[in-house]
């Protein structure tokens, strides 16, 4: 059947699932839905004639004109056959494309008003040589693809007209819906010829690479599957003159490792059934190198092996003093840790966490101990660990398991009892593979690693002879329950005058051997370390010190290879800026001279101590309260608490009564980019208010740290070494303390506020007298 080209028609419409119907195609097509059959039933009343389009989504149900493509195909129905289940099979013939302007839905039933295109194919060479091209590009795709049918491709081969071929190869080529939309719609014959030759030619590639590979898997498993017979077959034989078997020499060599690890009795036991198993195994399995690998690593690790402990305190002092300069209280309660040590056999007490800003010897000091204790040493690092298996170990069901980073640790050390230190645990994470901090309880708790059970080994390896020391930058950070296991020895910052021990005793001549330099060709003056720690280092370690004193060696290294008559080098104050540029961080202090509404504060940070500058300012506006400078929920709440203790005291401090009125607070603290939290700001904010609303000017020579109540009450704060360190690098010479930390001064070293005034106080009362009313502080 014909119908005429470039008119419009009105024709029922059948909505296609995963299919494009094209002209001059001949295809069955399966009718279920009662919209769907309703319109065949209709075109069978009539003409046949029934328009066949694509939905957008194959899911939709109730078919509405929004869910079909614009263009389709005017079908023909040949035949209507009944089916079980209430379906229809209808044979239908495409004839020529159509593009719908408009749909009609009247009681269900969806009409098209689309126009016909006319597809007479113009004999031309473009369309010639398009046409051979195709019949090259369908044969190679037929023969690469085995799921087309060998009469596809002869059927192929018979159509001269250039338009039925295109159609015909668009509808039999595997690709996606909307690629064949796409043939569909393009009504111009060249381009739709040149656009199917493309999709032919990235079809064709994509097959030979599929087809590659399957015969590289092919290939594989034939070579596996013949190893495997011939294994069997020589299985076989060797069975019948009854010799060994291949593996019986690995078998032998594992179990002669396993009794010089002298495992204890239950890994024997399960080590025995684990190579049993890999009699029966052929060697090129895959679960033989499993099983292989799992009994190399119970062989590795250390069962009996031990190291016996020094008992000469004094040569563990010693060792210590000369490892580290400074830090007393710790290595005093590292000594005392070590001499109990060596009166037990086993230390039930809590875990050693040495906390501290980085770069002041956590790491390196847990080295010692392992060297006053005559140990071995060895450590993990657990920062941004998230995985639980990380320390207990991958079970051996996963492809590349181990064991956690704990026996990791232990066969490294090859001993029972080595120093074990787990470095950075307060940076611990945990998602959705589990929490790592949990598992370490297990390791850390004196009553359970006894039996510690690593996923990877499923035997209970004995920890408690494992001495596990822990560092962190911040301790509260810890999680909640490796906290309450651990005993925190705090490492704080060190003062200048250590800093330039440190730097003679330890960074110089471990910098002189890196750079290969002898001690006599360079010298560096105690004021040019003084300026380097001073201006171009901020920190409470060392650890950029010594990066600075690397820079400085390797430009003496230049001067010294570039001068043949120089013999050495002098590093003083004044020629330092030659060798590390100028200075970075000026210590002066930010307030010089004395500002009005401003205020000098003290804080503790992870990395040591800094200087907290408060700024307020009052604008005319809404009567509230800003806060800007990243401030934190607690800092935040204390600068609340300042303004309400001010303005409930504003006879006290002879302030106008409607101060306030009208007026907005903004207090600010600069470098807004860095978090900022605690409630040690309470009594500097406070000050800094009062400043401003009393118009007077801030001491530049006075600093403070202190916690304020509503009632005005100071309380207590925390990290007072790491804060008069700050202090003194500013140059203050008075600084105010809560009264309550009058003891914890007592236990710092003096040199760390000798040349300073401490200035305790109880109530916020006292600060302003001291500050704001002078006849009175007088």
């Amino acid at each position: 059947m014909k119908i005429e080209g470039n008119q419009y028609y009105t024709i029922d419409v059948l909505p296609l699932r995963d299919m494009v119907m094209f002209p001059h195609m001949v295809m069955p097509i399966i009718v279920g839905r009662e919209q769907s059959i309703t319109a065949v039933e209709k075109a069978m009343e009539g003409n046949r004639l029934i328009f066949l389009v694509a939905q957008k989504e194959a899911s939709a149900e109730a078919v509405k004109s929004k869910d079909l493509f614009r263009m389709g195909t005017v079908g023909h129905i040949l035949q209507v056959i009944k089916l079980p289940n209430n379906l229809i099979k209808v044979l239908t013939e495409g004839l020529n494309r159509a593009r719908v302007k408009r749909y009609s839905n009247n009681r269900g039933m969806m009409k098209a008003y689309a126009w016909t295109f006319d597809e007479s194919a113009v004999d031309d060479d473009h369309t010639e040589a398009g046409k051979r091209q195709l019949k090259a590009l369908f044969s190679q795709y037929c023969k690469a693809n085995d799921n087309v049918p060998d009469e596809v491709l002869f059927t192929a081969m018979q159509i001269e007209n250039a338009a039925w071929l295109t159609d015909y190869i668009s509808a039999y080529v595997e690709i996606a819906l909307m690629q064949k939309q796409n043939l569909l719609k393009n009504v111009n014959l060249k381009r739709r010829i040149d656009q199917l030759i493309e999709l032919l030619n990235k079809e064709n590639h994509v097959l030979a690479l599929k087809n590659e590979l399957d015969v590289k898997v092919r290939d594989q498993m034939v070579k596996s599957q013949r190893n495997y017979y011939l294994q069997e077959q020589l299985r076989v034989i060797r069975d019948e003159l009854g010799e060994e078997n291949e593996n019986e020499g690995d078998i032998a060599y594992l179990r002669k490792k396993i009794d010089e690890a002298k495992v204890p009795p239950h890994v024997a036991e399960k080590v025995d059934e684990e190579l049993e198993r890999l009699k029966k195994i052929p060697t090129l399995s895959p679960e033989y190198n499993v099983i292989r690998t799992y009994v190399d690593w119970i062989a590795a690790l250390p069962w009996t092996t031990h190291t016996d402990d020094q008992d000469n305190i004094r040569q563990a002092r010693s060792i210590l003093e000369s490892d580290h300069y400074g830090l007393v209280k710790p290595k005093e309660r590292i000594l005392e840790y070590i001499s109990v040590l060596q009166r037990v056999d086993r230390m039930q007490g809590p875990i050693l966490c040495l906390a501290g800003p980085p770069g002041v010897g956590k790491t390196s000091l847990g080295q010692s101990i392992a060297r006053a204790l005559g140990r071995k040493f060895t450590r993990i690092s657990l920062g941004g660990v998230h995985d639980e298996a990380e320390i207990r170990g991958h079970r051996r069901t996963y492809i590349g398991s181990m064991p956690g980073k704990i026996i990791q640790g232990l066969k490294r050390a090859g001993s029972v009892n080595p120093v074990f230190l787990l470095d950075e645990v307060d940076k611990l994470g945990n998602d959705f593979r589990g929490d790592p901090a949990s598992a370490l309880l297990e390791v850390l708790d004196p009553e359970q690693n006894k039996t510690f059970i690593d996923h990877y080994l499923e035997v209970d390896y004995d920890l408690s002879n494992v001495l596990f020391l822990v560092t962190a930058n911040n301790p509260n950070q810890i999680p909640a329950p490796l906290l309450d296991r651990s005993e925190i020895i705090e490492l704080p910052g060190y003062m200048d005058f250590e800093k330039v021990e440190i730097f003679k005793r330890h960074l110089m001549p471990k910098q002189l051997s890196r750079h290969g330099l002898h001690v006599d060709e360079v010298f560096i003056e105690d004021s040019a370390v003084m300026d380097t720690i001073r201006h171009y280092t901020m920190e409470a370690g060392v650890r950029n010190l010594e990066r600075e004193l690397g820079k400085i060696l390797r430009k003496a290294v230049v001067q010294l290879n570039g001068n043949a008559k120089a013999k050495s080098i002098a590093v003083k104050r004044q020629n330092l800026p030659e060798f590390l540029g100028e200075p970075r961080f000026m210590t002066q202090r930010l307030v010089s001279e004395g500002e009005i509404g401003v205020a000098n504060g003290l804080a503790w940070t992870p990395y040591g101590g800094s200087l907290l500058r408060v700024e307020v300012n009052l604008l005319p506006g809404k009567e509230q309260l800003t806060l800007t400078g990243k401030l934190g929920d607690v800092m935040q709440e204390s600068a609340k608490i300042a303004l309400a203790y001010i303005r409930a005291r504003q006879e006290t401090f002879q302030m106008d009564t409607d101060i306030f009125k009208d007026r907005e607070i903004h207090v600010h603290l600069p470098e807004g980019a860095i978090a900022k939290d605690g409630p040690s700001a309470g009594i500097t904010l406070t000050t800094a208010i009062i400043s401003l609303l009393k118009k007077q000017k801030f001491p530049d020579d006075l600093a403070m740290t202190g916690e304020i109540t509503l009632r005005g009450r100071i309380l207590a704060v925390g990290g007072l070494q790491e804060k008069l360190l700050a202090a003194r690098r500013y140059g203050f010479k008075r600084i105010i303390v809560p009264a309550e930390n009058k003891s914890d001064i007592k236990e710092l070293n003096k040199a760390l506020y000798d040349g300073m005034e401490l200035i305790y106080v109880k109530q916020y009362e006292e600060v302003y007298r001291l500050i704001f009313d002078k006849k009175k502080s007088a």
